[in-house]
């Protein structure tokens, strides 16, 4: 199984099962140095929407307490297991990155801590969980980042990700219903 991304790299592949196998390891790395249960540590992502393509990285959700005021065990042990901080602003969420030598140039994981069972983490589980429900939405969705890319060959990890939000809402909004 290949993973990475380079900075700023949008690609996505065939859908790999060893993903899930990727995940259940780094997850059981993650509760033994921070002493969570498993319930707090999610696998979210395309990689995590069975039988569709994605990037080649494996994205965690980790549920925490305060988003404001970090535990500074948790930074300090998630860099352990070779998790960085990331200088990312995003809303309630603190992002960590794995990559895949000391160059620091290929990403392999994500982990987007958020406060535990709030509504971010509602939202990213709602997504994941309706598109591996939802076999018609999945593909659609596999069919609008493919499409994207086809048209775009230049495109940035931003461009690629603001493309897809109005989908991610649409889908988001059957929460609701």
């Amino acid at each position: 199984m290949n993973l990475g991304i380079k900075n700023d790299e949008v690609m996505i592949v065939p859908h790999n099962h060893a993903w899930r196998e990727e995940f259940l390891r780094v997850q059981l790395e993650i509760q033994t140095v921070l002493n969570f249960k498993s319930d707090t540590i999610e696998h979210i992502g395309s990689t995590a929407i069975e039988g569709i393509k994605a990037k080649p990285i494996i994205d965690m959700l980790l549920g925490i307490a305060n988003i404001d005021n970090l535990d500074p065990f948790i930074e300090k042990q998630l860099r352990t297991i070779g998790f960085y901080r990331l200088r990312v602003n995003r809303p309630n969420e603190i992002i960590f990155a794995k990559f895949e030598d000391s160059t620091f140039e290929v990403k392999t994981h994500f982990i987007h801590a958020v406060i535990y069972k709030g509504e971010l983490w509602e939202n990213l589980l709602f997504f994941r969980n309706y598109l591996n429900e939802h076999e018609a939405e999945k593909f659609a969705y596999e069919q609008i980042k493919e499409a994207y890319l086809f048209q775009n060959k230049a495109a940035t990890i931003k461009d690629y990700t603001n493309f897809k939000e109005s989908f991610v809402k649409r889908i988001i909004k059957q929460k609701q219903k």
